[in-house]
């Protein structure tokens, strides 16, 4: 497909275009189990954390590339449980188009709607692409913190990555996140996990409570993870994060804010 696709500059209104996909139960499983997360634990229900990808790679075949880029804010709001198999019409655009020091950030919304045209998922994007000639180091304004005290907050779950879970995890079209040598060349040690791989594992601690029927959340992707790193899922209130201890320090490594939650 990448060999059929026109790449666009990406341009604050530019429309993606429309399409239609389901999420399998079978594939859900399959890239559940992959991560070590129990696929009951959705029943049949679409891990929201899903439509994530989805949406990059709906900007990818609407000529948007996603090769190189770093996701730094997401916002995820699921309106109602999305079903396994259930066909979702996707709809998108550019809303801007920044530049600051390191390449330019790229704000996207990309919403998915059910045969009734009613949004089910909405899944707002804030990311980095980077530019090597500009030579910048800074990427905008960063937020607050969310998780302001780590060291005392909840430990919910501990996980362990290696290589192999990330390249199979992963799909094609940003190498970052399983080519060696790609990863180095954008100034990482190694290759990273994608934005929506790491949110799993906050969606999976939420339904491991009680499954939410809807939820609104801000996520914030601080540091990169690397595909061969440990870290913990915490929870504070309405702050959740993914975190490890980086030379006796805990590091928030994701985070997200709650702002809304129904069960």
């Amino acid at each position: 497909m990448a060999a059929e696709v026109r790449w666009v500059d990406p341009y604050e209104g530019f429309e993606y275009r429309e399409d239609t996909i389901t999420v399998s139960r079978e594939s859900q499983a399959g890239k559940l189990s992959l991560c070590g997360i129990d696929p009951a634990l959705f029943g049949d229900s679409v891990d929201a954390s899903f439509f994530i990808g989805l949406a990059i790679r709906a900007g990818v075949a609407s000529g948007i590339s996603a090769e190189g880029n770093v996701n730094m804010l997401q916002s995820l709001i699921q309106h109602r449980p999305a079903r396994l198999d259930e066909p979702f019409r996707v709809r998108g655009r550019i809303t801007a188009v920044t530049p600051v020091p390191r390449g330019s950030t790229i704000d996207t919304d990309v919403w998915f709607e059910d045969e009734a045209g009613e949004r089910v998922i909405t899944a707002r994007r804030r990311s980095l692409k980077p530019d090597p000639g500009r030579g910048g180091r800074g990427a905008g304004e960063r937020p607050p913190p969310v998780l302001t005290d780590p060291d005392s907050a909840d430990v919910l779950a501990a996980h362990r990555l290696t290589p192999g879970i990330v390249v199979d995890y992963s799909e094609p079209g940003n190498s970052i996140h399983y080519d060696l040598a790609a990863a180095q060349k954008a100034g990482f040690r190694a290759p990273l996990i994608g934005g929506g791989m790491g949110v799993h594992y906050l969606l999976a601690a939420l339904y491991a409570v009680r499954p939410p029927v809807s939820f609104d959340l801000d996520i914030y992707f601080r540091r990169p993870i690397f595909w061969d790193d440990d870290f913990r899922v915490v929870r504070s209130g309405d702050a959740m994060g993914l975190v490890r201890t980086i030379d006796g320090v805990t590091k928030v490594l994701t985070e997200a804010r709650i702002n809304d939650l129904r069960v």
